[in-house]
């Protein structure tokens, strides 16, 4: 098009949000117009479209690879207006620096329709002291950053759109609850700043209606946390030989630092009623494996807790608004917190607290929420997040004894950073057992013997398989990552996998070729651990 004399270009775009893309993007946008001159005038939508995707604005004005003018990429606004001075004569006489003339004269011509209007004055009508917009320098958000607020953004369009009273959340004390809490603190914050800066009334008018407000309610909150205490709810849901008093303390601390509205008791009764209901019924009492059980009755054991704080999520959600006195309809919506490689792995419970409303981080990878709460506790003046960072990673359903503490790492049989490796080398570069072991092998292999990555690999795709049937239940989430396992609408894979035999044969046929070398870790493995 440039080639037969088309100066501007206009693109109305749907470009949903992903960590990191926006950088693609604006690669792509400043590189046709190096190559080819123009000026680029990019649209695009902002907000939730109703489903798991945010689309995350951007707008911008770029001119022969230059910009000039950039909207924000996360906003609480319906609608935002970017406008910039160009010059044309800069269009033309950056083309004809250009080798283009043959290019052009071979070029097929695109149709023409006159028409009987100008977009632009006569000269003489021009004022000459208006020049074109300056090259601005581009914005772009930290991952960190990106997760604080495309969240944050999305939750809100969420909650007006609902037109419900608020949110809940079972608070853990572990990183990821406190990740999608501080989520909610982030969005507490721009609706805050919004509020005072008064340049958008709709977000006022949203939020007296959703505290349960008159339209004409002379309410004004004095600051993120007011605005918490009256649409934030939270619960630590405990056991009292299985919950740790760390993290009871630490669930505590992270509400009142928020200003959530926050419970906190013990699950013990509700429990024990149901494991009395299974002896009364079958004569057999399951116990857990430190006591003699199986390693059946102790998963059983382990799913009934989480079931119940689902069940126990869901009736405060309802009644909680009732209980505070609010008299106009709407309930509080429930938030889950299970990450992408929690999902992706299957350590999860089906129809646990991972069953939700919307799940703000089910496309965000752990590696990247430990990045952003460390973020958060600069970024949000909050220091007690460090605390979440330090703890080891326990879902605290197995009873907490002097020698042991479950761990969510050795219960996984990998690590979370190993989840990520093999979540984005499954979706993003699309790789079956044998593709993802050669690549491992390149990433691995200074540490690790071509064995010993094979039994992970084959470990990663055994839970991987058996474990897919949760995904056609999983919570909508905020999609976020390249590699989520969102069955619904993102991932559409079978939940019923057959075997890898022959991709485990050919490993295995390759590894044995190696002699030796394909049983033995290379020479400093142990120092590059």
């Amino acid at each position: 098009m440039s080639l037969d004399g088309v100066e501007i270009f206009t693109n109305s775009s749907g470009s949903h949000h992903e960590l990191r893309k926006l950088n693609t993007r604006i690669d792509l946008i400043r590189e046709a117009t190096l190559k080819a001159g123009g000026i680029y005038l990019y649209a695009n939508q902002q907000g939730c479209d109703g489903d798991r995707l945010y689309y995350d604005g951007s707008c911008m004005i770029v001119i022969n690879g230059r910009v000039v003018a950039q909207g924000t990429q996360f906003s609480l606004r319906d609608v935002e207006v970017v406008t910039a001075t160009v010059d044309l004569e800069e269009v033309r006489s950056y083309r004809t620096s250009r080798s283009r003339a043959m290019q052009a004269k071979e070029s097929t011509p695109y149709h023409r329709i006159e028409v009987s209007i100008s977009l632009s004055s006569n000269p003489e009508d021009v004022n000459p002291m208006v020049g074109p917009s300056k090259e601005i320098e581009f914005k772009y958000h930290l991952p960190e950053e990106e997760i604080a607020l495309g969240p944050a953004c999305f939750l809100w369009d969420y909650l007006r759109r609902s037109r419900q009273a608020g949110y809940f959340l079972p608070l853990s004390g572990g990183i990821d609850s406190c990740a999608t809490a501080v989520i909610i603190h982030s969005m507490c914050r721009l609706v805050d700043q919004a509020i005072k800066t008064g340049d958008n009334p709709q977000v006022l008018t949203d939020l007296l209606r959703i505290a349960g407000e008159e339209e004409d309610s002379d309410w004004r909150p004095k600051d993120p946390q007011e605005i918490a205490r009256r649409i934030f709810h939270t619960a630590y849901m405990g056991m009292k030989v299985n919950s740790s008093a760390d993290t009871r303390a630490r669930a505590r601390d992270l509400g009142k630092a928020i200003g959530s509205y926050h419970l906190n008791f013990d699950i013990d009764t509700v429990v024990s009623a149901v494991i009395a209901l299974c002896t009364a019924v079958t004569a057999f009492t399951p116990k857990y494996k430190m006591y003699g059980g199986t390693s059946v009755s102790n998963l059983a054991l382990q799913n009934i807790q989480a079931r119940l704080r689902m069940v126990l999520a869901y009736m405060f959600a309802q009644l909680l608004p009732t209980v505070r006195g609010r008299t106009k309809p709407g309930s509080l919506l429930v938030l889950g917190s299970a990450n992408v490689d929690e999902s992706l792995r299957g350590y999860l419970t089906k129809y646990d607290c991972s069953s939700a409303d919307i799940n703000p981080i089910g496309a965000i990878s752990k590696t990247d929420l430990k990045r952003f709460i460390l973020w958060a506790g600069k970024g949000f003046d909050m220091p007690l997040l460090q605390s979440f960072i330090d703890a080891p990673p326990t879902a605290e359903l197995e009873p907490i004894t002097d020698d042991y503490t479950q761990s969510d790492e050795v219960d996984m049989g990998m690590s979370y950073n190993e989840l990520s490796m093999y979540g984005r080398l499954r979706k993003a570069d699309k790789l079956g057992p044998y593709g993802m072991w050669r690549k491992l092998l390149h990433e691995w292999g200074n540490m690790l013997s071509p064995q010993e990555i094979y039994e992970k690999t084959r470990s990663f795709f055994w839970y991987y398989s058996i474990n897919r049937h949760k995904m056609t239940t999983v919570t909508p989430a905020y999609h976020a990552e390249q590699y989520s396992p969102d069955d619904n609408r993102f991932d559409l894979r079978p939940f019923l996998y057959p075997s890898f035999d022959f991709a485990y044969r050919k490993i295995e046929r390759t590894i044995k070729a190696m002699g030796t070398a394909g049983m033995t870790r290379p020479e400093g493995a142990e120092k590059n651990e």
